[in-house]
């Protein structure tokens, strides 16, 4: 018998259950006592003026055998009494342990399909919860159920169709676009009205690539199975991420706080993860003021590892840094971004987390500016591993 927790039906099934035992314990008790409660007594007749001494004897004598009856029946009214009101107080334990076995009898296959449905996720959506039985309300709701997995996984089968068919037929166009460019720039003597037009073009070109690079790996974070797992070491990436925009880095004059160590591990996809965090380093650039600063941060114990990326600058409303994990969304305009800003680098970096089991927090410094912290399961003895 599974256990009944407080403020469930289960609970408020285990009351009325017990109720109904009681109140027809109660109601059988109450019957048996009135039906047993008649008293025996008697009435002394009046004695006459004149009587004979030996009719007095038996008149006193039977007065004393009534009074003794009358006694006898009021201490058997007493037990009587005192037996129910413990039986009473027994049929209340036992009505609640009945009705908690009831209960629990009663929710546990509603039970059984809360717990198939929990272990049923997006990579194993092809499990049913195939309840079998009469065809009742409970085996009705499951059948319900599996209908709608069925339709949940046909729409994540043409969703990764879709991500696996979209990065062929929409790069093609736009490399043929690039080639198209390339010839016409190349032509001896080209009209410098061409020369600006081609290089336009090749800017917005980068802009749509970057965006479809961008769908695409949102897509895969958050409808594709994650191959190859290994311990990665978010230190590492991070670091890795720092000299690939040192540039950038330079030509903001920000100053970087590296505290990131090598040996904050956890486990999951390479590339991913390489994505993640570089999204995050990304948006602390992107997103800073001239001359700011930006803080970077591992942390690692049985709990789990953390990346945390802080910058500086504006106080920011939290409200609004709720949502920044949304396609699209920004703070104000001055985060709409410069030339090649996606859009799409938070909202990756929240699927790209939830994927490997982690959690992502986006906190608005009170102090001003934004703290970005990803929080990712640890991997188990990979410390001190090389990658």
């Amino acid at each position: 018998m599974g256990r009944v927790r407080s403020g469930t039906v289960g609970r408020r099934f285990t009351i009325l259950y017990a109720s109904g035992f009681l109140g027809s314990g109660s109601v059988l008790l109450a019957l048996t006592y009135l039906m047993s409660g008649g008293r025996v007594t008697g009435v002394a007749p009046e004695q006459p003026p004149a009587v004979r001494p030996g009719l007095a004897a038996a008149e006193q004598q039977i007065r004393d055998l009534q009074r003794q009856l009358s006694e006898v029946h009021a201490q058997q009214n007493h037990r009587l009494l005192v037996g129910s009101l413990i039986a009473l107080a027994v049929m209340a334990g036992v009505s609640l342990l009945l009705g908690r076995a009831l209960a629990g009898r009663v929710l546990r296959p509603l039970r059984l399909i809360t717990a198939a449905t929990r272990r049923i996720s997006a990579e194993n959506l092809h499990q049913r919860l195939a309840v079998v039985g009469p065809v009742d309300e409970v085996k009705e709701l499951a059948d319900t159920v599996d209908g709608l997995l069925e339709r949940l996984e046909a729409s994540f089968v043409a969703q990764r169709r879709f991500v696996g068919n979209a990065s062929h037929e929409l790069r093609t166009p736009l490399a043929t676009m690039r080639a198209s460019l390339d010839v016409a720039v190349a032509k001896p003597e080209p009209a410098a009205q061409t020369v600006a037009l081609a290089g336009r073009l090749r800017r917005e070109l980068d802009r749509v690539d970057h965006l479809l690079d961008g769908f695409l790996v949102l897509a895969r974070a958050q409808h594709g199975a994650l191959a190859g797992r290994s311990p990665v070491s978010l230190g590492e990436l991070a670091r890795e991420a720092l000299t690939v925009r040192a540039a950038d880095i330079a030509a903001k004059k920000l100053t970087v706080e590296d505290e990131a160590h090598l040996d904050a591990w956890t486990r999951g996809s390479p590339a991913l993860l390489s994505r993640m965090v570089e999204n995050m380093v990304d948006n602390a650039i992107v997103h800073n003021e001239e001359s700011g600063w930006i803080r970077i941060a591992t942390e690692h114990d049985d709990t789990g590892t953390r990346l945390v990326v802080e910058t500086g600058g504006r106080v920011l409303d939290q409200a609004g840094v709720d949502g920044l994990t949304q396609p699209f969304v920004r703070l104000g305009a001055d985060r709409t971004g410069p030339e090649g800003s996606s859009g799409l680098g938070l909202s990756i970096v929240a699927a790209i987390v939830a994927a490997h089991g982690g959690h992502l927090t986006l906190l608005a410094r009170p102090e001003g500016g934004l703290r970005v912290g990803a929080a990712l399961p640890t991997a188990a003895g990979s410390q001190g591993a090389a990658r």
